[in-house]
């Protein structure tokens, strides 16, 4: 199984991003059954969907996972909607702001994740890790790169569990913050992307089995 999971650079205030450590930290993994690619995304939102799209055109994945930043929240935000929206006067790291403006112009007002995300939660709760269901993945880069992503996927017609994941700030960025951040340590951020791609791996299994029972069943 092809899995590309993504993250972003550091930003704003941030001078790490848990994100950018968990896709470095990923790429460097033994994961039996599975080949994992990577990709770091400039927080530029002109450049960032370029970039990400090259990869996912290039790698053919079975799966795509995009982790981003909500240094507000407290735990794993599993986002289950992305917005043809952008609406930000944080600047990113080029100095752009953005108002009212679609992510793609006529596009669809919203897609959802095709991810598990049910399966998801269920298994991250188990392992005693916070976690949530979100509704809203914000207006800012994150939720950018969540739209381009689901829309390439549906223009394309491909079958493939993709979706957006934010991450808590890790202890140290609440360490250097002016303000009172929640957190989560990174040994539990770099549990919850192993189970997460434990169960995309369950389910990917099962459904090359039903694929091979019907294939027999036909003949």
């Amino acid at each position: 199984m092809k899995i590309l999971i993504s993250g972003f650079e550091p930003f704003g205030e941030h001078k790490i991003n848990p994100s950018q450590k968990l896709v470095e930290a990923m790429i460097d993994e033994n994961c039996p059954g599975i080949s994992l690619g990577g990709v770091i995304l400039p927080v530029d939102t002109i450049a960032a969907p370029g970039i990400l799209l090259q990869h996912l055109h290039r790698e053919q994945p079975d799966a795509v996972l995009s982790f981003g930043l909500a240094s507000g929240r407290a735990k794993i935000s599993l986002e289950r909607v992305a917005v043809n929206i952008m609406d930000f006067q944080q600047p990113d790291n080029k100095g752009i702001t953005r108002s009212d403006t679609a992510v793609i112009e006529n596009g669809p007002t919203a897609y959802f994740s095709t991810l598990p995300l049910r399966e998801i939660f269920s298994a991250l709760k188990q392992a005693g890790i916070p976690v949530e269901l979100s509704l809203t993945a914000g207006s800012y880069l994150c939720n950018q790169i969540f739209y381009t992503l689901m829309h390439e996927v549906s223009s394309q017609n491909h079958q493939i569990s993709a979706g957006f994941i934010h991450l808590p700030a890790l202890p140290e960025q609440a360490a250097q913050s002016k303000q009172s951040l929640p957190s989560l340590n990174f040994t539990q951020v770099l549990q919850s992307a192993d189970i997460i791609i434990n169960t995309l791996q369950q389910r990917y299994q099962l459904s090359q089995l039903q694929r091979k029972a019907n294939h027999e069943s036909s003949r």
